[in-house]
């Protein structure tokens, strides 16, 4: 059997980080990804998804990601249900955040297609060296 899935999309709105009663932590937040094709208005419709990471990955989520940033995950989908306060069957379809990469920040008025913040200064070019990492050789430079 197979559960696996990979989205890469934008933060819809910012984590919410919550510890279970056992002090375990928990994140969710829901990521917007656009469809591949347009619809008969010429447009691209979107899709929205709940997400929920565990642990040390929620941390790094509610710490680090905001609405906006453009992110690649990896997970599995989980259907749950449970009985609300009022009796009524409720369920849900989530997917599980395995794993996490920050792909941009989220896009301001006036940015191009890259996705980073009008405040922010653009990635260090090819093999230039950054003031966050020492200076390495890039076997691959030339080709």
């Amino acid at each position: 059997m197979l559960n696996q899935v990979v989205l890469v999309g934008r933060l819809a709105n910012d984590p919410e980080l919550k510890m279970t009663p056992s002090g375990v932590s928990v994140c969710t937040f829901r990521i917007a990804v656009d469809r591949q094709f347009k619809n008969a208005q010429n447009e691209r419709e979107t899709d929205f998804f709940t997400v929920v990471a565990w642990r040390a990955t929620a941390e790094f989520i509610a710490n680090y990601v905001h609405k906006g940033y453009l992110v690649g995950l990896t997970g599995r989908i989980q259907a749950r249900s449970w009985e609300d306060q009022s009796g009524n069957r409720r369920s849900t379809v989530e997917v599980v955040c395995d794993n996490l990469q920050l792909l941009s920040r989220p896009r301001e008025p006036g940015d191009g297609d890259h996705g980073y913040s009008q405040n922010a200064p653009p990635p260090p070019a090819r093999g230039a060296a950054s003031a966050e990492a020492p200076a390495y050789d890039d076997p691959f430079e030339d080709q």
